[in-house]
């Protein structure tokens, strides 16, 4: 049976199911003393890389300027890729994190789309 979704439905049932499963990871986490899971991407020219999903033990907010800590979390990578913004490396490309806070069993993504601009001036000499 052929299946006639578009691709916007196809990438919404892939988040969903990404969501669910990394969401069921939270009581495991919780117990290994992590507080929240972050993946970085970025990308430009077509081109773009998600890092290793990371763990950390310390407040969400602070995560940028600590060290994560050694927790093998490997088996959640696929699923945080499926949730990196679709298109964040076209053009100028975007970057970002998505980020599972474990004790409110949330995921927020983050994304920064960079953007070239210009100026124009027209005078009559």
């Amino acid at each position: 049976m052929e299946d006639h979704s578009t691709y916007e439905e196809q990438l919404k049932q892939q988040q969903t199911a990404a969501k669910a499963a990394i969401l069921a990871q939270c009581d495991h986490l919780s117990a290994a003393g992590i507080t929240f899971v972050a993946a970085h991407f970025d990308g430009s020219g077509d081109d773009g890389i998600t890092e290793d999903v990371k763990c950390y033990d310390f407040d969400f907010y602070a995560y940028e300027e600590c060290e994560h800590v050694t927790h093998e979390a490997s088996h959640l990578q696929e699923h945080f890729e499926a949730l990196v913004p679709y298109g964040y490396e076209n053009d100028a490309g975007g970057f970002g994190d998505v980020v599972l806070d474990v004790r409110k069993r949330t995921i927020i993504v983050e994304r920064n789309d960079r953007f070239e601009d210009y100026s124009t001036t027209t005078y009559e000499v």
